[in-house]
């Protein structure tokens, strides 16, 4: 389950939580963009950055066993040199950027994200008749300053015939054609824990803190708008 219908559903836990501890309070919009569209039993679904994680581990879990080619990169803050077989390494400002283009088995690949869950897996690969795309770059999480800086829902690809995918991420309608669906996060406030209020750890301040506030879901599928909005904690 992605982490969008989690929060519709009441269902938040660190993995949502990990979602949301970079934003400040503000009003961050254009935010988890999905389109989808179901063509011949086929799903093909592209979204923005914010869901690359758990279409790997998704795609992963249909790979299971089986080994594949996998290529892309991991990007993290920490240093992973000796935990992951890696092709290269680029780093700038802290971040440092592992090449990978291994075999891999879909059980390999949920091991190390499961080990590392703060790392960013950009990682491309075939599982069954699955087919998932990901860019290998960093996510940016600046705020867009115009419309021409606005995030596209170009970063992720995956085209499967698995329906319980699509449905996961165009809870509305069981049933559609083509879906695009945005999302603004309003973060109404963060609350730090009592004992990190006089801490000088400015990481662990941010990484413990609950945001708190809602989101506001604009979809358009089969033609249809719909707005929804949902309040969180997490």
């Amino acid at each position: 389950m992605n982490f969008i219908k989690k929060v519709f559903e009441g269902d938040v836990d660190e993995s949502v939580h990990l979602q949301f501890q970079k934003f400040s309070k503000g009003e961050f919009r254009n935010r988890a963009l999905i389109n989808v569209k179901k063509t011949g039993g086929k799903c093909n679904l592209s979204t923005s950055v914010e869901f690359a994680n758990e279409l790997v581990k998704e795609a992963a879990k249909k790979l299971g066993e089986n080994k594949t080619n996998v290529k892309g990169a991991v990007v993290s803050t920490n240093d992973l040199t000796g935990e992951l077989d890696f092709q290269d390494k680029k780093q700038f400002q802290g971040v440092k950027r592992y090449l990978i283009d291994k075999e891999m088995s879909g059980n390999e690949i949920i091991e190390l994200m499961d080990k590392f869950p703060k790392a960013f897996f950009a990682l491309s690969f075939e599982a069954g008749d699955a087919k998932l795309k990901i860019k290998p770059k960093a996510p940016k999480s600046a705020k867009p300053k115009n419309k021409e800086d606005a995030p596209k829902s170009d970063f992720c690809s995956l085209k499967t015939s698995d329906e319980k995918i699509a449905k996961s991420f165009v809870f509305e309608k069981p049933d559609f054609k083509t879906a695009n669906i945005t999302h603004h996060f309003i973060i109404e406030r963060i609350e730090t824990p009592e004992e990190l209020k006089n801490s000088e750890d400015f990481v662990k301040i941010r990484e413990e803190s609950k945001r708190a506030g809602k989101i506001i879901r604009e979809a358009v599928i089969d033609g249809q708008k719909i707005k929804s909005e949902k309040e969180f904690e997490v």
